[in-house]
Order: C-alpha cells, then sequence, then structure tokens
C-alpha cells in the first residue's frame, strides 16, 4: 500500500489481515542486505523496537509486534502497524476545503503527538514528519504515521530526503548532526501551512522553494496563525519553540469544557469502573429528574433536567474521546503517563465483580452559590 508505505528505511508495506483481532493492520518490511551490518546493529534494533512497542498515544499509529528473520542471503526486521483506512492528509486536503475551525483541531491533535514522543525517555524524533506520514482514520480521527526513528541503523533513511516533492518538509540542518526536536517542529510547521492553504504551489517546478513557502505563509489572513507558522519555521533550530510551547499559542490555546474533562477524568479510570457502568446508570435515571437549576431572581430560572442529555450522544461523545478525537492539550501533562497496567482488569476479573442488578445510588444535593454573577445553582450530584 503506497499510502501508508513512507516511511524512513522501509523497503516495503503490505496491507495485511490479524486473523486474531479480526482487524486489517499493515505488514513492514526493513531489508538488510548485509548480514554483517544486521549484526553489529541487532542489539540496537531490538532496544529500538522494544522502545515503540510502549509508545502508547491516540493520535499516533500503533506498533502492534515485530520480529527479526535471519535467511542465508539477507536479514530482515518485519513489524506490524496499525491501518489507517482513509489515506494520508495530503490525499484529504486535495478533497476538502478550507476550515480554520477544523484545521486548529488538527493542528493541536497533532502537537500533543508530537509533544508525547518528545518528552519519551529518551525522546522520541518522528524525523520524517510530512503530510504524506500523517493519516486519517475513517472517523475523521488524525494520527502521525508508523515512527522509525535513527533511520542510520539501516543506512537508507536519508535517501527519503531526496523525493524532490517532499523536500521542503525538512529543516535546514536536518541530517547534518544529530537531529533534535526541532527538526520536527519545522516539519510540523511545513505540515500546519499546507493545512491552513490546502497546498503549497511550486509554481510548476519538481520541488517546493523558499519563495513559495513565505508567499503562503503571507497570504494566511489571520495574524496569529501567520506567526504561529513562521516561529516553527526560524532558520535558527534553537529558536524554534517546542511542540508543548506551541499548545499555548494564542491561536491555539482554550480552556477546555467541564464537559470534556469529566469525560477524559472518565475515560483514564475505566480499569476501576465496572463494564457498562454508564450504560447502567443512565438506565436508572428518572428523565424528569432536575440535575441542574439557574435561579434568577428578576427573570424566570432554568432547570436542565436528564430527558434534556441523550444518552446515545453521551456514548458516541465519550467513544470519540476514548479514540482520540478530543484530546487534553494545555493543561495536561507536558509528560506521558501511561495508565498502570498492573491495574488494569482482565476480562476473567471483570466478571467476578459484574453484579445481577444496578446497586443503589446515594442521592446528595449540594448548593453552589455564584455570588458574583448573582444567581444560585442548584446541583444534584449523584455518586457512582
Amino acid at each position: 500500500i503506497s499510502d501508508q508505505g513512507n516511511v524512513p528505511g522501509v523497503e516495503s508495506a503490505s496491507l495485511a489481515m490479524d486473523t486474531e483481532e479480526g482487524v486489517e493492520v499493515v505488514w513492514n518490511e526493513v531489508l538488510f542486505s548485509d548480514k554483517k551490518v544486521f549484526k553489529a546493529q541487532e542489539e540496537k534494533i531490538k532496544e529500538m523496537f522494544e522502545n515503540l512497542m510502549q509508545v502508547e498515544h491516540p493520535n499516533i499509529v500503533k506498533f502492534h509486534k515485530y520480529w527479526l528473520d535471519m535467511k542465508e542471503s539477507q536479514a530482515r526486521v518485519i513489524f506490524i502497524t496499525e491501518y489507517m483506512s482513509s489515506g494520508s492528509l495530503k490525499q484529504f486536503l486535495k478533497k476538502t476545503k478550507k476550515n480554520h475551525k477544523t484545521m486548529n483541531v488538527k493542528v493541536k491533535v497533532l502537537l500533543s503527538a508530537a509533544s508525547y514522543l518528545h518528552s519519551c525517555d529518551p525522546p522520541i524524533i518522528h524525523g520524517n514528519l510530512t503530510c504524506d506520514t500523517i493519516f486519517i482514520q475513517h472517523n475523521g480521527l488524525i494520527k502521525i504515521g508508523s515512527v522509525f526513528p535513527d533511520a542510520s541503523v539501516h543506512g537508507k533513511g536519508r535517501q527519503h530526503r531526496d523525493e524532490q516533492r517532499n523536500l521542503h518538509f525538512f529543516a535546514p540542518e536536518y541530517g547534518a548532526g544529530e537531529d533534535d526536536y526541532a527538526i520536527d517542529i519545522f516539519s510540523f510547521g511545513i505540515c500546519a501551512l499546507e493545512m491552513a492553504v490546502l497546498e503549497i504551489q511550486a509554481n510548476g517546478d519538481t520541488a517546493v522553494s523558499k519563495e513559495a513557502i513565505v508567499n503562503a505563509g503571507q497570504s494566511l489572513e489571520d495574524p496569529l496563525m501567520r506567526e504561529f507558522t513562521q516561529s516553527c519555521l526560524r532558520h535558527d533550530a534553537k529558536l524554534r519553540p517546542t511542540a508543548h510551547d506551541l499548545l499555548f499559542h494564542r491561536v491555539l490555546f482554550e480552556v477546555h469544557s467541564l464537559k470534556l474533562l469529566a469525560a477524559h477524568c472518565l475515560i483514564n479510570n475505566q480499569y476501576l469502573l465496572p463494564e457498562n457502568c454508564v450504560e447502567e446508570k443512565t438506565k436508572s435515571f428518572d428523565p424528569n429528574a432536575v440535575m441542574a437549576e439557574i435561579k434568577h431572581e428578576d427573570r424566570q430560572g432554568v432547570q436542565l433536567k436528564y430527558s434534556h442529555v441523550s444518552p446515545l450522544e453521551l456514548d458516541k461523545f465519550l467513544e470519540d474521546v476514548k479514540n482520540g478525537i478530543y484530546p487534553l492539550m494545555n493543561f495536561a501533562s507536558s509528560r506521558p503517563h501511561p495508565v498502570p497496567r498492573a491495574l488494569s482488569l482482565s476480562q476473567e476479573q471483570v466478571e467476578t465483580v459484574k453484579t445481577p442488578t444496578p446497586e443503589p445510588q446515594e442521592t446528595e444535593t449540594r448548593k453552589v452559590s455564584v455570588s458574583d454573577v448573582g444567581y444560585t445553582i442548584w446541583l444534584h450530584v449523584y455518586v457512582v
């Protein structure tokens, strides 16, 4: 499959079927014609792939497994990755129209993934971030393509820079020394610029010129977005901001809603809750019960009832949060904190904690006074 095979050092990428999980995956192969070179790098390759197996982020294509295959003539590394069904960001931009709101969401999601990679220990530098290596899932979820860092173990990774159509994605210092996060920031800046203008015109040339990039940046109507992309594309790598810093840029910064914060809290602690607990709780609610009330002294108040909230919409929202469509950005930790696997319940353990009937709820009423706006909110808090 050509649309998901632009990974440095990977000779072939084929669509395959995981017969155990029943899902489509991508079968990738890295070939080593010189077995001596492979033997010299074998431990380094194993360590690299073991680190990649630990990468867990909803907006990064997942590594499932890998193994080494030794033959008389050559050696190869085979690794299995998640399949992205709706093609690359490049293909998406050719079919879509300009939408600043949608674009900002995608930019934040990609920054979140880049920030995660750069904050790993040791840091993971993608090194090949282009609109061809960013993918879209059928539900609109956007993901950074498979990371194959330190492609020098194979020796062919740098050849990808010679692909003229993607040459403009690479920072001026790329390959000159030890790469750090700044090369990813430069590449991300070009991606953000292409998302904003849909395509940087090459004017018939094979490669996109520096002049074309400058003209594309100047064409942005929003001065904040113009400043945002320019900060990523600074020639001096030391002056480029980090991915985490960019999440606080004025063009992207937002205070998350209480609904989104609550959804993330629920998803992150699902391993502590019985299966289908949300469904069971929503079934037991009285649709006419008031869950919140705003009272005004000079006019009629507002009541919010459970009937105003659709369980189907709630399920869809939680599923989207779980899939990474609505990630937490600005106030999330700058370093990744994976869910503790030791606390995760196996399916057998889940069965043992299930109860045949919903447990009775404790209902508690709390009065919250907001003096500066002159009204009182009554909240009925249901303790799970």
